[in-house]
């Protein structure tokens, strides 16, 4: 059953992936539209299998407490972000997962290096962190507002054009390091046309509880689409690698978005494999002598092992 889950996953997400050494045109490359032939009932239900799939891998990481999974989201205003963590996460133990959003940087993030905020928010063994927006805000954001370079006081010699090529191969670096201690690095780019974020935030200025999620600032942001294509393009190309890819999923449609994110963190969890730690010989006999002393409190008339004896066999 696992294998033929794990298959069926990894057919659905594979169009997706971004191929290491390729060369990206986001806009050629890939539909936002794309839905793999899928109709949305049957997504709904490919979901929930979904998050239950991912409940599970999910238990037996935490049991284990040997990796841990850092599930990057990137996406354009609008594009879906806060609903997809709300979706895909529903059926999880929210004790092992921590969600960060990343916003302007404080006065004290600036003082140290560009990395160093999202290092602090890393998982620990057995957990799932969720990076709402990431690390590559550095070569995104802030190279379409290069004057951000200003507010990181950088050393007036490192601030020339190379410094794009430069962060490519630090956060590779990174990446690499953290995956070379047990830390799964997961990217998911949610890739929104243009004419879908225009129909959001109409949405957003037209409903009145849906208001305090619009800013001036969205607009004035849409104004550097192409820009903002052109930043994407070059981040997917220079950081999809073997140990970090890229996953380029559709999010015009908002279900087959959450379905696509949770195959690629399942797929995450399945190639882990964490499995229950064996108890040892001391401690299984540990737990009869506990056995006995629980069966022995058992009421008059109460099985002395009620789930033995709901279960038998």
């Amino acid at each position: 059953m696992a294998d033929t889950r794990a298959e069926r996953i990894a057919r659905l997400i594979e169009p997706l992936r971004v191929r290491p050494g390729s060369r990206v045109d986001l806009g050629k490359d890939f539909d936002p539209r794309y839905k793999a032939d899928l109709r949305k009932q049957a997504g709904v239900e490919l979901l929930r299998a979904g998050v239950s799939l991912l409940a599970e891998y999910q238990e037996r990481l935490a049991a284990q407490s040997t990796f841990g999974v850092l599930l990057c989201l990137q996406a354009l205003d609008a594009g879906g972000k806060d609903g997809t963590i709300r979706h895909v996460m529903s059926g999880v133990n929210p004790q092992g997962v921590k969600v960060s959003s990343f916003k302007v940087p404080s006065s004290e993030e600036l003082d140290h290096d560009y990395l160093w905020r999202y290092a602090r928010r890393l998982p620990a063994r057995g957990d799932i962190a969720i990076f709402n927006r990431s690390h590559y805000e550095e070569v995104l954001v802030v190279r379409v507002h290069p004057e951000n370079l200003e507010r990181q006081r950088l050393p007036e010699h490192l601030r020339g054009p190379e410094i794009w090529d430069r962060r490519y191969r630090e956060i590779n670096n990174w990446e690499r390091y953290l995956t070379d201690n047990g830390f799964k690095v997961v990217k998911v780019f949610l890739n929104l046309s243009r004419e879908e974020q225009r129909v959001r935030f109409m949405k957003r200025i037209d409903l009145p509880e849906k208001n305090w999620k619009f800013s001036a600032a969205d607009v004035r942001e849409r104004r550097r689409w192409d820009d903002y294509q052109h930043a994407f393009s070059e981040m997917l190309s220079a950081t999809s690698t073997k140990w970090a890819p890229w996953y380029v999923v559709p999010a015009d449609r908002k279900w087959f978005a959450r379905i696509c994110t949770a195959a690629v963190l399942a797929h995450t969890l399945m190639d882990i494999d964490p499995q229950y730690p064996v108890v040892g010989e001391e401690a299984r006999e540990d737990l009869q002598v506990a056995r006995r002393e629980l069966e022995d409190e058992a009421p008059d008339g109460v099985p002395a092992d009620p789930y033995a004896a709901a279960h038998p066999g």
